[in-house]
């Protein structure tokens, strides 16, 4: 199933997100398959990184653990190449430019694609710099996922919203990612914002830490994305988070599904 698609149906739309290679890429792959009987809608997968600047101490942790195993940009796609046989719901990574950059740029984009990967999100490559992959990806009708956030002005949502992604990604504070105890007070009015402006589905990310925060995301966003929360799970239990992670993301995403697009808060 496309992007595309998942965002059409008439439900929100659940992504969790992990780092591949925590604890282990043979635990990540157990993971991904875990997940989407979870009830995942799209799985992100992180690709690690020495360096990852968008990124707080949780997932900085899971980077740290699964660059001492050497996982690189390869071995993820390899995973990935492996777990599409299997897995049915969208994949998508998230990676810092320079890993793409060292790969092949023209070469990522080709064997994403061709290993059935939907799409890439690049927090350290702003669409302006975007230029080289942009033109490798709309040949192979790849997308390039970007960032809007709370301080994004009228002007870059537009911007933002012109660019050919399947849905926008919404960063819901100005920080790094990890739990938080409470969502921004700001949250609603933003994406109000942001949705007078543009017509792309918004899913949100960062902080996002519990499944009743997610059911508040879902009745406003048409998407909830959720990295850090199941990542520190992963670190908590790093000899078998395989139930834990099942029981977190499957609480979760039967709290986002139950919000329905006829009953999400309407955005006027």
């Amino acid at each position: 199933m496309s992007l595309k698609n998942v965002f059409a149906r008439k439900k929100s739309v659940f992504i969790p997100y992990i780092t591949c290679g925590d604890p282990s890429l043979e635990k990540t792959e157990e993971l991904i398959t875990t997940i989407e009987s979870a009830g995942a809608d799209i799985i992100e997968l992180g690709v690690p990184f020495s360096d990852p600047i968008a990124d707080g101490p949780i997932i900085q942790a899971a980077y740290n653990r699964a660059l001492k195993q050497e996982v690189s940009l390869e071995r993820v796609i390899k995973i990935v190449e492996k777990q599409r046989k299997k897995v049915k719901i969208p994949i998508i990574l998230l990676s810092y430019y320079n890993p793409i950059y060292k790969y092949g740029i023209e070469r990522f984009v080709s064997s994403a694609k061709d290993i059935g990967i939907s799409a890439v999100v690049i927090p350290d490559l702003p669409p302006e710099e975007a230029r080289e992959i942009m033109v490798h990806s709309e040949k192979k009708d790849f997308s390039i996922i970007f960032f809007l956030a709370p301080t994004s002005t009228d002007k870059r949502i537009k911007f933002i919203g012109s660019q050919p992604a399947p849905f926008i990604y919404y960063v819901s504070i100005t920080g790094i990612t990890g739990v938080r105890d409470s969502l921004s007070s700001h949250l609603k009015e933003r994406l109000q914002r942001i949705k007078a402006l543009c017509k792309k589905p918004v899913a949100v990310g960062f902080g996002i830490s519990n499944p009743s925060q997610a059911e508040e995301v879902a009745k406003i966003a048409d998407g909830v994305i959720v990295g850090s929360a199941i990542v520190d799970i992963i670190g908590k239990n790093l000899s078998n988070p395989t139930k834990p992670v099942f029981d977190l993301v499957s609480s979760i995403a039967s709290c986002v599904h139950r919000v329905k697009c006829s009953t999400k808060v309407r955005l006027k």
